[in-house]
């Protein structure tokens, strides 16, 4: 028996997107039992705090579970719980319309969606989860008895332009949504969702956190052919993040991580963490013992896996967790987000922010922790992700303090044992100010430039710095403990003390004399390839190199920019003459005897090209290079 049937037409806006959904805007069809499954949990929690909150609410919580029911002959599917339901008026509010989102706006961002990515997140966007049926059901109905209340609701809709409420004597408590289904067409992504295999699929990817149980039944049948039915639970309920961390064994957090991660070794740390108060989210995070094969590549997944109340919301959630951090794997499940969230409002939401900063404090912290307490375990790390945190300089301002401190580099002071910053700057000498460092494409590389000759004769510790990013960073970051970073091969050097500048004064002034004839007339003739010649304080036992004003950008760096497609003005750099060597005080002397030899400007120019390739460059004219060598060394034999 049932009274007060009534028919209601909906909203303009709903009967759009109605047909919008039956159209199949939507190429992922499979997230409707999501959302029907994430509204009958949460109607189950709603019981549990109303049963809490009213003593005298004659309801029982000793069993509440999310039931799935199919019927291939009819071919429905009903996702039944036993939750807090709802009332007739709340029907109408809440089903009957379209949770505040009935707008023309609405329908604007819809048909702007041409994509299936974004399509697809229009459903969590708008507060449309319930309406999501009609992507795969002809007529969906729904029956529903508020806990507490004695009469019940139902609800059907074909997803036209009507929809009939009618009040119903009898009905259990909660509420069972049935979906009249459609065909099976698996050219439009339509999957027969009355196969058992597909709905456990389902439940597996999305709601397998699920604290109710979601069962389901199931039939056997034996080696008589006898058949019987049996209720099987689908989804596992165990959510690690939400267990405390002494109740979690040390296996099942390895074995949740090779789930996660499809990497079969074992984590290198695990960070189990709870953030309560005004904001309450849970997290499981797990730093790798070995990079991924894609770590560098640009079409690589990223992100944390999301849950809302342990509803599988995305599983790569790059909002959570920034690009240099993205070797970290786990799960971040948000007790306060709305369970219909998109990736468009993901990167306007302060709650979402808030989180990353946490999370990445978090993983920062861990990570310096393992630095102090576990050499071996750091040297790991360091080895497989070193690079990629690297990147955190360059785009992490608020963090790039602890990320210069947890960091190391390679430097002069050990063939192979790296050092932090930390540790250089405990060993600078006593009146050192800066940080010295020098980039190349190896440390052989570096080691054999003529830039290092006076540090290392001086016994200045030096970085060297050989990974792509560090062209960048040491461009960003000004300082470390207020000791500015230096590259030995731009600017003047100056490493002497106050002693020996007053000792080596008269000396340096003669040469500057001595040589002011040759310096200008070398810049006049390899004026093309360079700004400056000038003599040079860095150098003790090679005649020249190359060095950059104090401002200008690396050659390397230059290279890498036109590489990524970007043109670059070619930046004149400074010969530097060591006053010293044979060879440089031979030319001095041949040019002040005849300087209009040609002899004397190609040796001029050999010396240029020398320093050029002594620091790993290119030569403009390598033939005319060759040619010119070869002829100097044919007249001495």
């Amino acid at each position: 028996m049932s009274t007060g049937t009534e028919t209601f037409e909906f909203q303009a806006e709903a009967r759009q997107l109605l047909q919008l959904m039956v159209h199949s805007i939507y190429s992922n069809k499979d997230i409707f039992l999501r959302e029907l499954i994430s509204n009958a949990s949460d109607a189950l929690d709603k019981l549990r705090l109303a049963a809490f909150a009213d003593k005298d609410l004659a309801v029982d919580t000793s069993d509440l579970h999310i039931d799935l029911e199919v019927d291939p002959e009819a071919r429905t599917l009903t996702v039944r719980d036993n939750g807090v339901g709802m009332s007739r008026d709340e029907v109408i509010i809440l089903i009957g319309t379209i949770a505040k989102s009935g707008t023309a706006e609405l329908m604007q961002k819809i048909k702007e969606s041409k994509d299936a990515a974004g399509s697809q997140d229009l459903i969590g966007q708008f507060g449309v989860g319930f309406y999501s049926s009609f992507m795969v059901a002809d007529k969906v109905t729904l029956l529903t008895r508020r806990a507490g209340e004695e009469t019940a609701t139902r609800w059907e809709s074909d997803g036209g332009a009507t929809y009939v409420i009618e009040t119903v004597d009898d009905a259990p408590q909660g509420t069972a949504v049935t979906l009249h289904l459609r065909p099976e067409d698996k050219d439009d992504q339509l999957f027969d969702y009355t196969a058992g295999w597909k709905i456990r699929e389902i439940v597996k990817r999305y709601s397998d956190f699920i604290a109710w149980p979601i069962r389901m039944p199931v039939e056997r049948t034996d080696n008589d052919g006898n058949t019987t039915t049996e209720i099987q639970t689908l989804n596992s309920m165990k959510a690690l993040w939400a267990r405390s961390k002494d109740d979690v064994k040390e296996d099942e957090y390895k074995e949740f991580y090779r789930h996660l991660s499809h990497d079969w070794s074992d984590p290198l740390e695990i960070i189990h963490m709870r953030a309560e108060g005004t904001f309450e989210y849970e997290s499981l995070l797990f730093i790798p013992s070995r990079a991924p094969f894609d770590l560098f590549t640009r079409s690589a997944k990223r992100g944390v896996q999301l849950y809302v109340k342990r509803v599988f919301i995305m599983d790569d959630c790059q909002e959570l967790m920034p690009e240099y951090l993205r070797f970290v794997k786990g799960v971040v499940d948000a007790q306060d987000l709305s369970l219909n969230i998109s990736r468009e409002i993901l990167q306007q939401d302060r709650h979402i922010q808030l989180m990353r900063r946490r999370l990445v404090k978090k993983v920062l912290s861990t990570i310096k922790d393992i630095m102090t307490s576990d050499a071996e375990r750091y040297q790991t790390f360091w080895s497989e992700f070193g690079r990629a945190v690297k990147e955190g300089l360059l785009d992490d301002h608020d963090n790039q303090k602890t990320i210069l401190d947890i960091s190391s580099f390679a430097s002069t002071r050990d063939p192979e044992e790296l050092t932090t910053l930390g540790q250089y700057v405990e060993r600078m000498k006593e009146g050192q100010t800066e940080i010295y460092y020098s980039t190349g494409e190896s440390r052989a590389t570096i080691e054999n430039s003529p830039h290092l000759e006076a540090f290392r004769a001086k016994g200045y510790e030096v970085l060297l710095l050989t990974d792509p990013v560090d062209e960048m960073w040491v461009q960003s970051v000004q300082d470390y403990d207020g000791k500015r970073f230096q590259s030995i091969a731009k600017g003047q050097v100056d490493l002497d003390t106050e002693e020996e500048k007053a000792n080596a004064g008269p000396e340096r002034e003669q040469q500057e004399k001595d040589f002011a004839e040759l310096l200008s007339w070398m810049s006049s003739q390899l004026g093309e390839n360079v700004k400056e010649v000038r003599l040079s304080s860095r150098l003790t036992t090679s005649p020249a190199c190359i060095v950059g004003d104090a401002q200008d950008m690396t050659p390397t760096l230059e290279k890498m920019y036109r590489a990524m497609g970007q043109e670059m003005p070619t930046v004149k750099r400074i010969l530097e003459l060591n006053p010293t060597h044979p060879l440089v005080t031979g030319l001095r002397e041949a040019h002040g005897q005849r300087r209009e030899d040609a002899s004397v400007a190609e040796t001029a120019e050999l010396i240029y090209g020398m320093a050029l390739l002594a620091e790993g460059g290119e030569l403009g004219d390598p033939a005319r290079f060759t040619r010119l060598l070869a002829d100097r060394l044919a007249r001495t034999l």
